[in-house]
């Protein structure tokens, strides 16, 4: 190897005779004295050499930090003692007291998650979050229906898949919503039986002529006439009011898509070969069967093994949150009647209601698609119509909150415009005649703000703004 000219050559290195390479000086010498013991020292001892140094230096900085760990224990142990000393005065703590301690910091590790839990909820409640869930809501529901409606016009054979997947998201979310309230007795109600039935036919048992009849029936008789004596609403905003609606008019939509427009229906559902009429007795009594089923298991397991929670109050019904809001009439009827009764008839006015109304969908709407339409757009007509009356008067109040607030601004500020003209401390030539004219509210500006308030629709506000 030629060396470079260019470096200058190290003063402690040398070249080795025997051609080993380059050694340090101390390490030739140890070579020359030690020639004899050098064939013998291996590639393993010099490695066993390296790592013993190392492993000894790290078990010598296990020890200092295990003692150091050991005596920060020793102080904590001393401050655990003194704190019970203090705290006991010197007694050994009994277990009795040891138990009241354990339970005391229980309660405080709840206090803080439930304070942590209130911090949430108050969070989730902020304007700022219902703005944006209501913005969702309204997003989602304006797209359903645009969503509904080219399904139907296009593919109508995939309306029950739409229908199936929004319910099992809408369902379990509401049951989440409604459990936070203690309102979740409301998924035990009719209109949630008659969904899981719909679901059980339409993807377990579709041959099944007698719960093809039974969810016919009920789906356009309580269900589709849930929507006028329950006011369901189309209100896109409110999501709630978009999962009652849903739940009420999509079974009759699917079920009418399935008996009128479905393509190769019969094949898909073959419970259709067997039922191209109705037979108006049989159905009613198919029907009937399937509500009892549902109506005793009710009394059971709501209104008789939790009487108690509803009686306290705890727990919402469907009958309590009539009876607590007397404004319907049925609402009213049961008021009025004994308190012992109240549920039997309850039941009893349920059961007929039930039978009437599934009767003009055995009479009529199973043979006849114009009517099934008509009476789609009815219900639908009448959830519009309820959706607008919601915008209009909650958002028509509101309007008249802040003309109300506007009108006595501007009464005020006239107020004390005019004790200002009239004050005798106030000369004309305290004003500064180089600032802009004050802006004056005159008699005219003040009679159209009232004009407005008497008129919400805005007339009065575009005579102020024309006049301006």
């Amino acid at each position: 190897m030629t060396p470079d000219p260019s470096r200058p050559p190290s003063p402690n290195l040398r070249t080795d005779p025997l051609g080993m390479g380059y050694f340090s000086i101390p390490f030739e010498k140890f070579i020359h004295e030690e020639g004899k013991n050098l064939n013998g020292l291996t590639l393993l001892d010099t490695l066993e050499t390296f790592f013993d140094a190392r492993i000894d230096l790290l078990q010598r900085d296990i020890a200092k930090r295990t003692d150091q760990l050991k005596v920060h224990t020793d102080k904590l142990k001393m401050r655990a003692e003194s704190a019970l000393n203090d705290m006991f005065k010197g007694k050994p703590p009994s277990p009795e007291a040891l138990s009241e301690n354990f339970d005391r910091e229980v309660a405080k590790l709840r206090l803080k998650l439930n304070e942590r839990v209130a911090r949430l909820s108050v969070a989730w409640q902020s304007a700022k979050v219902i703005r944006m869930r209501e913005k969702i809501s309204f997003f989602y529901g304006v797209n359903l229906l645009l969503f509904t409606a080219l399904l139907f016009g296009c593919a109508p054979q995939y309306l029950h898949i739409s229908y199936t997947v929004q319910l099992l998201y809408m369902v379990p979310y509401r049951f989440w919503v409604y459990k936070r309230q203690n309102w979740h007795y409301f998924l035990f109600d009719l209109c949630y039986y008659v969904n899981f039935l719909n679901l059980i036919y339409l993807w377990i048992f579709p041959g099944s002529p007698a719960l093809f009849i039974a969810s016919y029936c009920l789906s356009h008789g309580s269900l589709a006439s849930a929507v006028i004596t329950w006011r369901n609403s189309l209100v896109f905003h409110d999501h709630d009011k978009v999962t009652s609606l849903f739940i009420h008019i999509y079974p009759p939509l699917v079920f009418t898509v399935i008996r009128h427009f479905y393509p190769g229906a019969e094949e898909r559902f073959p419970a259709l070969k067997e039922l191209p009429h109705l037979d108006a007795v049989k159905a009613l009594v198919l029907s009937s069967v399937i509500y009892l089923v549902w109506q005793l298991l009710y009394w059971k397991l709501i209104l008789t093994d939790r009487r108690k929670k509803i009686e306290s109050g705890q727990r919402a019904t469907s009958l309590t949150y009539l009876l607590n809001h007397q404004r319907g009439a049925i609402g009213k009827m049961l008021a009025k009647v004994k308190p012992e009764r109240r549920e039997l008839y309850f039941m009893l006015g349920q059961f007929v209601y039930a039978i009437l109304t599934e009767i003009p969908c055995i009479f009529l709407l199973y043979e006849s698609k114009f009517w099934s339409i008509v009476f789609l757009h009815v219900i639908f007509d009448f959830s519009v119509w309820n959706g607008a009356g919601f915008y209009i008067e909650v958002f028509g109040r509101k309007f008249e909150r802040e003309l109300e607030k506007l009108r006595k601004e501007l009464a005020e500020a006239n107020s004390a415009l005019q004790s200002n003209r009239t004050s005798p401390t106030l000369a004309l030539s305290d004003l500064d005649s180089s600032g802009p004219p004050s802006p004056s509210l005159d008699a005219k500006v003040f009679e159209d703000s009232n004009a407005a308030l008497v008129d919400p629709s805005g007339v009065g506000a575009a005579r102020v703004k024309k006049d301006q």
